[in-house]
């Protein structure tokens, strides 16, 4: 609730929500068990909660199913319980056959709903067509209900995480290309240093991974959003964002590929770390890239669009990431003129700096 007070985030959307869902409730009690008086108004309220969900397109299409499934229930036990003269009877019958047909891949994660429904039957006194029509009903207005105040009270866009979740996966890369430089310009060799190095590399592929979820969920919610048409706050989760996680997949990858080799080299000892000259031409080429990583980032997730200026800076760090790659490439073939296990040590360090520039030069 903190974080809620303190300024737009997931806590915020997260406290609102909660605030919804319970609106929802009490709006779908006040009239059904409130006002009208129903036998079985609690379904009305308990449908409505659980249908303001993360986004507006999931509250339809879960509300449409979560109905389908609760109509299936208590026809099938309203049936069987008539058929049977036995509440007890029935439910040994019935209970298998819905919770089965609950797993119909048309009903999805609301299949379950459907022995629910069919238990409302069964355990809620005497069985009748029109009680168990009042609770089919009920349920309707209770979806209703939950539906409508997500949809027309501040309808959730999730635009602002999938831009955050890609800046951190950019900011990452960035200060893990940067400690790598500094520790070569440094001729710092230590092995667990370098180890840990390459294990948080490996960890941006994760954040990477949920950059690509978030940008999903931003979609979702833009889907039959009335907010997320008129909103000119946040930018739609489009190609750029699709580019970016392609370009922050191979930078991840890529930087990955890097902090293995200097761990490798690191580990091998003092007689297979490269010379100076050739070390600090790459730590110069990794801040650059780090650079080239951060402004890359500033232009394609900044809420107001790129500014010339950025996008000039980009320009430029790109130039010197063709300079920096050059100078590494001319000095490589002298460094290591008898030493063929030296020469794919640093191949590989060059093959990865290739494919760096390359990814960020193409976008």
């Amino acid at each position: 609730m903190r974080r809620a007070g303190e300024g737009p985030g997931r806590e915020r959307d997260l406290a609102v929500q909660a605030g919804k869902a319970a609106l929802a409730a009490w709006l779908a009690w006040a009239v059904v068990g409130w006002w009208l008086e129903a036998p079985m108004a609690f379904v009305a309220p308990w449908v409505a909660v659980v249908l303001v969900e993360s986004t507006v397109y999931r509250s339809i299409a879960h509300g449409l199913q979560q109905l389908a499934a609760i109509a299936v229930g208590t026809a099938v036990a309203t049936a069987g319980a008539l058929a049977l003269g036995s509440t007890m009877a029935a439910m040994a019958l019935v209970l298998p056959a819905v919770l089965l047909l609950g797993q119909w891949r048309r009903l999805g994660s609301q299949g379950v709903y459907a022995a629910s429904g069919a238990l409302f039957v069964l355990t809620g006194g005497q069985v009748s067509v029109v009680s168990s029509a009042a609770r089919i009903a009920e349920a309707v207005f209770g979806a209703v209900v939950g539906v409508a105040v997500n949809v027309l009270i501040r309808p959730p866009v999730y635009l602002r995480d999938a831009r955050a979740a890609l800046e951190d996966a950019a900011r990452e890369a960035q200060e893990i290309l940067d400690a790598v430089a500094e520790g070569l310009a440094d001729g710092e060799w230590d092995g667990p240093a370098a180890g840990s190095r390459h294990e948080r590399a490996l960890r941006l592929g994760r954040l990477v991974d949920q950059a690509r979820s978030a940008i999903g969920w931003s979609r979702e919610s833009m889907r039959g959003n009335p907010r997320g048409r008129r909103t000119r706050l946040l930018s739609s989760p489009g190609k750029a964002y699709d580019d970016a996680l392609v370009v922050l997949d191979h930078v991840a990858v890529h930087t990955a590929g890097v902090t293995r080799t200097v761990w490798e080299i690191a580990e091998r000892g003092e007689e297979a770390r490269p010379p100076a000259g050739i070390t600090r031409a790459y730590a110069d080429f990794l801040h650059h890239t780090a650079r080239a990583v951060r402004l890359y980032g500033r232009t394609r997730f900044a809420p107001g669009g790129p500014d010339d200026r950025t996008a000039e800076q980009l320009r430029e760090a790109v130039a010197e990431l063709h300079r920096t790659l050059d100078e590494f490439r001319r000095l490589l073939p002298g460094a290591v003129p008898d030493d063929p296990d030296a020469l794919v040590m640093y191949g590989t360090l060059l093959a990865q700096a290739h494919r760096l520039a390359d990814q960020l030069v193409r976008d």
